[in-house]
């Protein structure tokens, strides 16, 4: 992976570490925070096949 891979992702992981405090805070339902948590894994690894296959 080049430099052009990596630095999303990490972009990615900083985006998602800012937010799950709140994200927890809101979420305090187990099931609704698996709910969420399996949506924005889903949403990220789209983000990421589509950024190492199409680009």
């Amino acid at each position: 992976m080049n430099l052009e891979v990596i630095v999303p992702v990490i972009a990615l992981i900083g985006v998602f570490m800012l937010i799950l405090p709140g994200f927890i805070q809101t979420n305090y339902n187990l099931k609704i925070l698996v709910k969420n948590l399996l949506i924005w894994i889903i949403l990220i690894l789209i983000i990421l096949i589509f950024i190492y296959f199409i680009l």
